[in-house]
């Protein structure tokens, strides 16, 4: 077999690819791979983060860096950099070197480069999941200390009771459209290209959140966006403005925990099974396609076992 059929794309192309002979710029190489991802429908958002990471990269490696210089013992020391440079954490690490691992992956099915770096390079072990959850006094606080006299105020309480309810992620909270939410049954609709999973996914709602939905709904009418949460000037609330409001409330309510989109999707889950929620259906409204995943968002305290077994002992069968 001839070298130019040797270097016929592994994925199985009909046309050749680039012999990994040829010296290509890292950062050429990279905007091949973001426009690769960009045509596989990866959302802006997680395309721009693509970019900061890489950018982490290029600060340790240098950006002129051509492709027959890949070695894997280069990219191990981004990783002893990381932790032990820059004492960044494991679980902050592993986000930058995934990234990296998926364009070293592009390279290699490529032929850009001859050895399988990626197999190599792999995320550091990290300890379980530690992410706290709010407590339901937490939750009440948080709520207690919003200005609900104000626009932004009773917003910001909607997106509260909606992220609790839905357990949506924040990317997928901004970009619920108006159409799509069902007051009459109690439905949200998520379109399958603001989901993580690119698939469309439908949320429950209660009669809590339906109630301040539908007033939400009539008081911004007057906009006339397709979205629902908007800024006070009507336009599209972006995810980091979520982020930053939630953030700042948490300051002001004294809460000693990270206040984010993500914990509220963690303590709405733990919520779901201490009150009596099966983790299967949790699954479908967490949108996740693996157990394993859902597993990762119930942690328990020690109270929090406590009381279950109180309900739930082997013993209460007997006695």
């Amino acid at each position: 077999m001839s070298k130019k059929i040797r270097m016929y794309s592994r994925r199985g192309s009909n046309l050749p690819t680039k012999s990994s002979k040829e010296e290509i710029p890292i950062k050429t190489l990279f905007e091949k791979f973001l426009s690769e991802k960009s045509i596989e429908g990866l959302a802006e958002r997680t395309l721009h983060d693509y970019n900061i990471y890489f950018n982490y990269l290029m600060h340790f490696i240098g950006e002129n860096i051509i492709n027959t210089q890949f070695t894997k013992d280069l990219f191990k020391s981004f990783v002893v950099y990381m932790l032990h440079e820059k004492g960044l954490c494991p679980v902050t690490a592993n986000v930058r070197i995934r990234t990296v691992r998926a364009f070293l992956r592009y390279c290699y099915l490529n032929g850009y480069i001859k050895e399988p770096i990626h197999e190599h390079f792999k995320p550091v072990k990290t300890k379980e999941d530690t992410l706290e959850s709010f407590t339901p006094e937490e939750v009440k606080r948080l709520l207690s200390t919003v200005d609900v006299g104000s626009y932004k105020g009773f917003r910001d309480k909607v997106i509260i009771y909606v992220l609790l309810d839905t357990l949506v992620r924040c990317s997928e909270l901004v970009g619920i459209k108006r159409k799509n939410i069902d007051l009459k049954t109690g439905f949200i609709t998520l379109d399958s290209e603001g989901t993580k999973s690119k698939k469309t996914r439908i949320v429950p709602v209660t009669n809590k959140t339906t109630k301040l939905l539908k007033e939400y709904i009539e008081l911004t009418d007057v906009y006339g966006s397709d979205f629902l949460f908007l800024t006070y000037e009507g336009e599209l609330l972006s995810d980091n403005t979520v982020r930053k409001n939630l953030s700042e409330l948490g300051e002001k309510a004294q809460v000693n925990k990270r206040v984010s989109p993500h914990t509220f999707r963690h303590t709405g889950a733990l919520f779901y099974i201490l009150n009596g929620g099966d983790p299967f259906s949790l699954q479908k409204i967490l949108g996740h396609s693996d157990m394993s995943m859902v597993r990762k968002y119930i942690q328990m305290t020690n109270t929090d076992v406590k009381k279950q077994h109180n309900v739930f002992s082997p013993l209460n069968r007997v006695f």
